[in-house]
């Protein structure tokens, strides 16, 4: 039943994806046709068409899913385990050092290397 639902609705999404586009062609044509208006009047118009042209793309079938994409990510977000700012504070001193020892074995590697290039070419 769902299925079939979804197909008799995704009729009218390319009829709503037009309108969405539209819209916002709208918002940009108006915008530069308005050109000797306030820029707050503009700013204000395109950001109302954009606003509708977004209302009308979450009511598609991909919007839909959309939406339901953030609130499962949001769910999913209340569920993480955060560190504790002592454990966050350890990890950087950590991640800290073992930089500072790796970058320290480059650069004498690196020194070394030139050492001895030198030392060959002459």
């Amino acid at each position: 039943m769902k299925h079939s639902a979804e197909v008799q609705e995704s009729r009218h999404d390319g009829l709503k994806w037009a309108a969405v586009v539209t819209l916002l062609v709208l918002a940009v044509v108006g915008n530069a046709y308005f050109a000797d208006l306030a820029m707050l009047y503009r700013v204000l118009g395109v950001v109302a068409l954009s606003l509708l042209a977004a209302v009308v793309a979450l009511t598609t079938t991909k919007g839909r899913e959309l939406t339901e994409l953030a609130y499962a990510a949001k769910k999913e977000i209340q569920r993480v385990v955060w560190p504790t700012r002592p454990e966050t504070v350890q990890t950087t001193g950590i991640v800290l050092a073992a930089v500072l020892v790796v970058g320290l074995m480059l650069w004498l590697i690196d020194t070394l290397l030139g050492w001895a290039m030198s030392g060959v070419i002459g």
